[in-house]
């Protein structure tokens, strides 16, 4: 339903037909009588990979909060993919995560997931999206530039090469290679100031057959990095009886895309779970490679002039460390907060969101920024503050191998539910004190199974 201030408001424009897009998309044809989605490339059919999407090829993770959020944008979403294969599961009792030499005791968290691959989730919402009346779609159509008023104070629509198509709102939401800082520029504005925090990412990703017996087990595993052995992997449950497997790596040589390198790369892991499952299962198609340099933040909200009648969402805002599986959560939340804008009027519309979703920033660039500090290569700020922290969630992480209260705090932050300084909290912080003083009676039987295969 039409929001009623739609009625002064005539047309949108959507730069971009990526999850941001579809997202900001849904929210605007509340708002506006006409939304127009403008998409460089050709839309495929549903669960197939946009040639646009490279990452689409990789692992994704959709976290609590942006499965929340989808399901609030479009009603019956999670019941719908599930029905169509995706695998649903409790992110903390369903997952095996190896972090800081063991795994996360395993419990009901009550954070729901859904394990899926990019283009199965992105098919499924863009189906929804299009069923959409007042919305438009102009695919194989790329954006050459902005038009704006004289003083160019306003955005008043796009150059679609050579033809102009007016718009009331312009939004960008084409990604981490968004044209925006240029094109302000050329108006008369100041970029926004970047922060980067380099990080030298490689990882590659392949396919497998998910036999019944991996089935009886965890959904997945996740393992992230060391600052030691710079390796992680994470393998989840897909779609159509198959798991996803990528692994990474920072600052040294990518794992190789041929199935015996693959699978050698997976022994240095860590832990085993990987390699185990892996070099007994059935490979499905072929490997895809992929190199991240930086976390990267567009700081839009510090700017003090901006356009009217524009607006720069998702990754073009800010894009993180890809291991993370944070960027579709974030867009979701961000479109909460872009109607929470357009609800308040369209008076400073650009300031009021760009201050709301620095807010939703905030959290997961902390969390990606500051735990990829940990490895002493990476380039980015640090403080006494910020190794304090790092200091005090690798304890945590130990704590969490036998504490519940440790773990399910750790992944409430994870998940965007919960800000990081909960994780302080005293009930939570005299946990991690006296599990990491008081030895445990037995190894949690994760770190029984590694020091088996350590031995062999």
């Amino acid at each position: 339903m039409k929001n009623q201030s739609s009625q002064q408001r005539e047309h949108a424009v959507v730069i971009g037909g990526s999850m941001a897009g579809l997202l900001a998309s849904r929210v605007l044809a509340d708002y506006y009588q006409r939304v127009t989605l403008v998409e460089r490339d050709s839309f495929p059919a549903p669960g197939e990979n946009r040639r646009g999407v490279p990452q689409g090829r990789h692992t994704h993770g959709l976290l609590a909060s942006g499965r929340r959020v989808l399901d609030r944008l479009f009603p019956g979403l999670t019941g719908e993919l599930i029905q169509h294969g995706a695998v649903p599961g409790d992110i903390v009792r369903d997952l095996t995560w190896f972090i800081e030499g063991g795994c996360h005791v395993r419990v009901p968290s009550g954070l729901d997931g859904v394990l899926m691959s990019r283009p199965f989730l992105e098919g499924a919402v863009r189906t929804r999206v299009f069923r959409i009346p007042n919305l438009r779609v102009r695919d194989n159509c790329e954006v050459a530039g902005l038009i704006a008023t004289e003083d160019a104070r306003r955005v008043t629509g796009v150059n679609l090469a050579g033809e102009e198509l007016a718009a009331d709102l312009v939004v960008d939401t084409t990604g981490r290679g968004s044209h925006s800082p240029q094109w302000l520029e050329k108006l008369g504005y100041a970029r926004p100031m970047e922060e980067r925090v380099e990080i030298a990412l490689a990882y590659t990703t392949r396919f497998f057959r998910r036999n019944p017996a991996d089935a009886g087990g965890p959904a997945g595993v996740l393992m992230p990095p060391t600052p030691r052995g710079k390796r992680g992997g994470v393998m989840l449950a897909q779609e159509g009886n198959r798991w996803t497997v990528t692994l990474t790596s920072h600052f040294c040589q990518a794992a190789p895309g041929d199935l015996a390198g693959f699978i050698e790369f997976a022994r240095n892991l860590p832990a085993p779970y990987i390699h185990d499952v892996i070099s007994n299962a059935e490979p499905l198609g072929d490997p895809a490679s992929a190199r991240f340099a930086a976390n990267l933040r567009r700081r839009y909200e510090m700017l003090d002039r901006f356009p009217e009648g524009y607006l720069v969402f998702g990754d073009a805002i800010s894009s993180f460390n890809p291991i993370y599986g944070q960027g579709m959560s974030v867009a979701a939340m961000e479109s909460e907060q872009m109607a929470a804008s357009l609800a308040e009027g369209d008076a400073d519309l650009a300031k009021r969101f760009f201050r709301r979703a620095a807010k939703v920033i905030d959290i997961p660039w902390s969390i990606a920024a500051g735990n990829d500090l940990r490895m002493p290569e990476t380039t980015g700020p640090r403080n006494t503050s910020l190794k304090l922290i790092n200091w005090y969630v690798g304890k945590l992480h130990k704590a969490a191998h036998s504490d519940a209260v440790a773990a399910l705090a750790f992944h409430q932050v994870a998940n965007l539910l919960a800000a990081p300084p909960s994780l302080m909290h005293p009930k939570v912080a005299a946990r991690v004190l006296w599990r990491n003083i008081v030895p445990r009676a037995k190894p949690h039987e994760g770190e029984r199974q590694l020091s088996v295969a350590a031995s062999n």
